[in-house]
């Protein structure tokens, strides 16, 4: 139990901090260097522990979706809603949840977690589950190599005295289970054989697609159409129909099945489980729709070859007018090379809208070798979407982009229509 003294100061500076528009991680800073054992004091009352979601790519929608699923389960959840996945976001969450004495009404708390800012969270709260799911070329100025992200990977699973729920398909991922702590499990969500192919590893898009995978998967998603997806788990197929876009969000979806059966254990209701499912909405900016002039405006977070390529697969342009807006702040990765690894022909009969971002003027050359017409460049996201918004005023729109980019889109869409607070 935190000392409540420290409780109310947390809470005092996040007010304070809100009403003068201040980030929403500086309360932990503040309580950081006050107290540094807060977060693991207060997260240690929690009956069902700690889970901690990390990976490259589909944290955010995973933990929303985690989240979601245990509610069905009848768990109170404690989670980092605000965006801020690393240790001092966590902190600034449980400022907002803990009354003044420094209690929080929860029974399990599901953290997203940057893989790197994860390792040193987890020497101090070390969690009960992990749900790690995928290793990716992303950010490797911050990271470096690939392997030293599963290095990071592989040390959250040994901190884990639960369960450590894997990627099978992942062969930087699958591996980790075989070096576990003796007390520690292992579970794994995985694809079926024909479905594979559709989500190639980092390694999978500069090589055939290797096909051989001996290890028994607990939930596969087993085939997608559209909305629809089907998944094998309980020794049957269950087929939901969801409100998640996206190809890669559905394969997230297996991943969030698997750890939510392996959390819930007894008070597992499987009927329960797959309803909650179906009423998933995507996570701000992972297939987020806001509506703008009485027009839908997708947007669609890209961070990778993989994610941007399954993007492109799950979203046809017809009828849209296409956006694409790409910044190398330190947020989204420095490294823009991983864009020529992308295939932009399925733009090349409609072409695209607007391309704006830092880095315009790259993207712009990239769909050019791939002759993908570009109608207006402009580094200026805020002109671009003006832009976008004047040129098109009737027509669908939807726009792939960088994660600062796409902090900056919803600000200015703030401004002129509905969108949902993150901070």
């Amino acid at each position: 139990m935190p000392k409540p003294h420290i409780a109310a100061i947390g809470k005092v500076v996040r007010h304070v901090t809100r009403l003068r528009g201040g980030g929403s991680a500086f309360p932990g800073l503040v309580i950081e260097k006050i107290d540094p054992d807060f977060t693991r004091e207060t997260l240690a009352s929690l009956p069902y522990g700690v889970v901690i979601i990390s990976g490259t790519n589909g944290k955010t929608t995973t933990t929303k979706m985690t989240v979601e699923l245990l509610e069905s389960q009848g768990f109170k959840v404690f989670t980092n809603r605000t965006g801020s996945n690393f240790a001092r976001g966590v902190t600034a969450a449980l400022l907002a949840d803990i009354d003044y004495r420094g209690n929080l009404d929860a029974d399990v708390a599901v953290l997203e977690l940057d893989e790197a800012h994860a390792v040193k969270f987890v020497d101090s709260v070390p969690p009960k589950y992990s749900l790690l799911l995928n290793v990716m070329r992303d950010q490797l100025d911050r990271f470096g190599e690939i392997d030293t992200t599963a290095g990071m990977l592989a040390h959250i699973a040994a901190a884990t005295t639960g369960t450590v729920v894997l990627n099978r398909e992942d062969p930087r991922i699958a591996p980790i289970a075989d070096n576990l702590p003796e007390a520690t499990k292992s579970e794994f969500f995985g694809l079926s054989e024909t479905l594979r192919a559709k989500f190639p590893s980092d390694d999978d898009l500069h090589r055939a697609v290797n096909s051989t995978n001996v290890r028994d998967a607990d939930v596969i998603l087993q085939r997608i159409d559209n909305n629809t997806a089907v998944f094998h788990m309980d020794n049957r197929e269950e087929t939901v129909q969801l409100k998640l876009k996206g190809v890669y969000n559905i394969y997230n979806a297996a991943a969030a099945l698997a750890l939510t059966r392996t959390v819930a254990a007894e008070r597992y209701n499987k009927k329960a489980l797959l309803d909650a499912l179906s009423d998933v909405r995507p996570a701000f900016g992972r297939g987020e729709t806001l509506t703008l002039d009485g027009q839908p405006v997708e947007l669609v977070l890209v961070k990778n070859p993989s994610g941007f390529r399954l993007a492109l697969e799950s979203f046809s342009p017809d009828g849209f007018a296409t956006m694409i807006a790409i910044n190398d702040n330190y947020a989204d990765g420095r490294d823009m090379s991983w864009l020529w690894d992308v295939d932009f022909e399925s733009l090349r009969p409609l072409g695209v809208a607007q391309v704006s971002g830092v880095r315009a003027y790259d993207m712009a050359l990239r769909l050019q070798y791939d002759e993908v017409e570009v109608a207006d460049v402009t580094t200026d996201v805020e002109k671009a979407l003006a832009h976008l918004r004047s040129k098109y005023p009737s027509q669908p729109k939807r726009i792939f982009c960088t994660y600062t980019a796409m902090l900056k889109l919803r600000a200015s869409l703030g401004k002129i229509t509905e969108v949902e607070r993150i901070l």
